[in-house]
Parts: structure tokens; C-alpha cells; sequence
């Protein structure tokens, strides 16, 4: 570090300083390695943890709504909550904003609103009418989505990139989200909700928060180059994704996201006992 830095450095941490008596909270100091050395940066990147705030915001939603019989707004927050998961990461690294901090609350954020607020949605549409086993289906999907996102904190710098070990807990949460807004559409709700119906969602609740923590590998799509070019047709269907979707949101999202869910147990059968 030559001494141009070592003043710039100096002169702000004696700013900072000045400032701390100001500030009834402490001031978040991180160590991060700058041209190979260890250095000390005060303060926080907006806008990535912004975006996670975002999504931490839409995940508390969609619990208030569920809460209040709000079951489709509910569904759309966490549908919300995923979009600016997905956005805060790439921001991050697209922008050179990465942080310890950053990934730790990202973490936190995720078990919000991937973890709670989809259990206590579903709870609240349907599991509540099945009594103790109600509950304890929900309290599995919490469980896994807890186990699942410390698992992948303690993996992430050793894990394949490629794939995921288990159902990712936003995915999970699509699951859960899209078969309330599709049942909620169909009127299976308050005195249109059947026991049959009740029970067929507590085993999904299971099932998914059973599948965030089983040894299945599940495709990230993080392999994808989406600054590269691609064939034209390509886009077409992309856009062709995009109207079918907008043309009945709750089912096709539902679809997609149980293939998805659905493709991990298919990928490990084929790969351990079909080709074998």
C-alpha cells in the first residue's frame, strides 16, 4: 500500500470516527482483500442489499396477506420475492458490490420469505383445518428451508457451481405459492376447501421441504452466458415463454416449477438405476 493510500485510508476512518459519536447504531466494518492485502472499508453496498431488502419486504407481504385471507396477493409477493432474489446476486457481481455482509443478509432474507412466509401461507389457506398435522407440515417445510440454506452457506465455496444439492429454497417456495394461487382460482378456499384437497397439500408442503434437503442435484442454470450471443429463434421463444405465461400466470408458473422440483428424483433414477 503505498502512502497516498495509507492517508486516503487514514482520513477516512478519522471521518468515520467523527461521525460514530453522531450514530446511536455501531457503524458495519468488513475486511475484504484489495490487491492482495487485507483491508478495512466502513459502510454497506445499496443497491444489491436494497434489491434484498426488496425481496425481504415481499416475503413479509406475503405473510400479512396470507394472514388476512389475501391468498393470491400472498402468491405474487413470493412469485415478487423470488424475482429480486435472483436480481440481487447478479447486481452484486455485475457491479463489483459482493460482500460478506451482503450474503449474510441475502441468507436471512431467503429464509423469510422462502422459508416462513410460504409455510404460514399455506397454513393459513388450508393446513390450520388438519389440526397438529397441519402445523407439523408446515413446520417440515421451515425445517428443510432452514437446513437447506445452511447447508449451502457452509458449501458454497467447495459446491459444483452447476448444481444445487437439494431443491433450492425459492423453488420450493414457487411450488408452495403456485398450488395456492391455482386452488385459491378455483375456489378450493374457506368453506370450498375440502379435506381431500387439505391433505393432498400438506403431503406437497412435505414433500418439497423434504426435497431442500435429500443429496439430489438439481441444475442451477448458473452456467448459462447471458452476455453471449445466441440464435435468433432463441429469443422468439423466449418471448413465446412470456405470453404463455401472462395468458393463465398461476398455472403455468405452477407447471413450470413442479417439472423443475419433479427433475431432480427423475435425473438421480436415471442416472443410479435406469443406466446402470
Amino acid at each position: 500500500m503505498n502512502e497516498e493510500d495509507k492517508k486516503e485510508e487514514v482520513g477516512e476512518e478519522n471521518d468515520a470516527n467523527s461521525i460514530d459519536g453522531l450514530i446511536p447504531v455501531d457503524e458495519h466494518v468488513e475486511e475484504v482483500v484489495e490487491k492482495g492485502q487485507k483491508v478495512r472499508r466502513r459502510g454497506i453496498y445499496l443497491l444489491p442489499n436494497l434489491i434484498t431488502t426488496g425481496a425481504l419486504f415481499a416475503g413479509f407481504y406475503a405473510i400479512i396477506a396470507g394472514m388476512h385471507g389475501k391468498f393470491e396477493a400472498a402468491a405474487i409477493a413470493i412469485f415478487v420475492a423470488m424475482i429480486l432474489d435472483g436480481l440481487d446476486g447478479r447486481v452484486a457481481r455485475l457491479t463489483g458490490t459482493q460482500s460478506a455482509f451482503g450474503a449474510e443478509y441475502d441468507s436471512l432474507a431467503d429464509m423469510v420469505s422462502f422459508g416462513v412466509a410460504p409455510a404460514l401461507v399455506v397454513f393459513c389457506w388450508s393446513l390450520s383445518t388438519l389440526g397438529k398435522f397441519g402445523w407439523a407440515a408446515a413446520f417440515v417445510y421451515v425445517a428443510g428451508a432452514a437446513l437447506r440454506l445452511a447447508r449451502f452457506n457452509t458449501q458454497i465455496e467447495v459446491a459444483d457451481k452447476r448444481f444445487f444439492t437439494g431443491l433450492a429454497s425459492p423453488s420450493a417456495a414457487a411450488v408452495i405459492a403456485g398450488m395456492v394461487w391455482v386452488c385459491f382460482e378455483e375456489g378450493y378456499t374457506g368453506d370450498g376447501l375440502t379435506t381431500q384437497i387439505a391433505i393432498a397439500a400438506a403431503l406437497i408442503t412435505i414433500l418439497s421441504g423434504t426435497l431442500m434437503v435429500m443429496n439430489v442435484p438439481y441444475h442451477s442454470f448458473k452456467g448459462l452466458d447471458l452476455k453471449g450471443r445466441v440464435p435468433f429463434v432463441l429469443m422468439l421463444l423466449v418471448v413465446l415463454i412470456f405470453v404463455v405465461i401472462t395468458i393463465d400466470p398461476a398455472r403455468m408458473l405452477l407447471l413450470i416449477f413442479l417439472l423443475y422440483a419433479s427433475s431432480g428424483p427423475v435425473l438421480l433414477l436415471w442416472d443410479r438405476v435406469i443406466k446402470k
